[in-house]
């Protein structure tokens, strides 16, 4: 437990700029869906707000694809943009990738980003595609409730509850204490699932809501991800999480049980080209290298996310996109009300913890 919990906050917390590989002798395979073909040599500077065994990967065979070297740096997704933000006047990275697109939008309002519309986005549905260029989708996540089976059979069953079906079961009082969150107001991934239960509820039913769960929150941890490894482990018998991660960590062989419930959040993950970055015309091949059969087939085999082509099938083990109960989500009504939601959460549950 010790050693996962380790792995994981290195995980978390890494800074670390890691060069991977040198130039490569042949040429890239024609892969017969974009611009990649041909292009070889030189170097890309990348921020990733994924994680770092994802990133690894996606560098190893962008290089093997295109013979471009990434330079990467792992950050969380707030850290990435504020990063980007601050370095607007002397841009050092090409690309940020990884994240939720919502937060994406200050970052192109405040002309961070460079217009760039890949050719190998036209078949994908509109809602991967940014109509101002500057973001591209080229991921999916859903979210679901996360149950250690071990500790729900042996504490919660014997008092008759059943396993969480939906977001309402999670106001079962059974589950005080021994119920888990992230903060909102510093996990992206917490804030989406508190726009989730606005988006199904209306306002005020929401924040019924999310006062009543409060009620069964033993803590709030500050990453949206922090929350799998102490459910996976026992500490805690629940939580929500993203699908994708948690789904990675079961595969470990922990006892960790995954629920999707009806109208459920969705992130559309995202990547987009840094404005006067040092590698501009890498950063369009990379951007459309996302978008190819094979990286969208990388990304499911090493991440568990959805894909975003329709040619590339989801993750063995969950459902498919098709199957999945999504909420209505509004991406610009979330983004606008962003912080007055963030702010009453602090003021009327975060404060207000005993």
């Amino acid at each position: 437990m010790k050693k996962f919990l380790s792995l994981a906050l290195a995980l978390t917390m890494a800074l670390t700029l890691a060069a991977c590989g040198g130039k490569t002798d042949t040429p890239p395979a024609d892969t017969n869906d974009g611009s990649t073909a041909g292009q070889t040599g030189g170097k890309l500077v990348v921020y990733s707000a994924l994680n770092e065994d994802n990133t690894i990967a996606i560098a190893d065979q962008f290089k093997k694809d295109t013979g471009i070297e990434i330079e990467y740096i792992s950050l969380g997704g707030g850290d990435a943009v504020a990063r980007v933000q601050a370095e607007m006047a002397n841009p050092k990275a090409d690309i940020l990738v990884g994240g939720s697109v919502d937060l994406y939008g200050s970052l192109a309002t405040a002309g961070a980003f460079e217009a760039y519309d890949s050719p190998n986005n036209d078949s994908l549905d509109a809602r991967f595609n940014d109509p101002n260029h500057f973001w591209q989708g080229w991921y999916m996540g859903v979210l679901s409730i996360i149950i250690n089976e071990e500790r729900f059979e042996k504490e919660l069953t014997p008092k008759g509850v059943k396993m969480p079906e939906t977001w309402d079961d999670l106001l079962d009082p059974n589950y005080k204490d021994v119920f888990v969150w992230a903060n909102p107001t510093t996990a992206g991934g917490a804030y989406i699932a508190t726009a989730c239960q606005i988006f199904r509820l209306g306002e005020d039913a929401a924040w019924d809501y999310l006062k009543t769960l409060d009620q069964n929150v033993h803590h709030y941890y500050k990453g949206a991800g922090d929350v799998i490894s102490p459910v996976a482990t026992g500490e805690f018998i629940a939580s929500i999480a993203w699908a994708h991660d948690s789904f990675k960590i079961q595969q470990q062989g922990y006892p960790l049980k995954l629920i999707i419930p009806k109208q459920t959040a969705y992130e559309i993950g995202g990547s987009a080209i840094i404005k006067g970055g040092p590698n501009t015309e890498n950063a369009k091949v990379f951007i459309d290298w996302l978008l190819t059969k094979e990286a969208q087939e990388l990304s499911v085999a090493t991440s568990y996310r959805y894909p975003v082509r329709t040619d590339v099938a989801a993750p063995a083990g969950l459902p498919t996109l098709e199957e999945v109960d999504l909420v209505d989500y509004d991406r610009d009504q979330a983004a606008s009300m962003k912080e007055a939601v963030l702010e009453k959460f602090d003021a009327e549950i975060i404060s207000n913890r005993a």
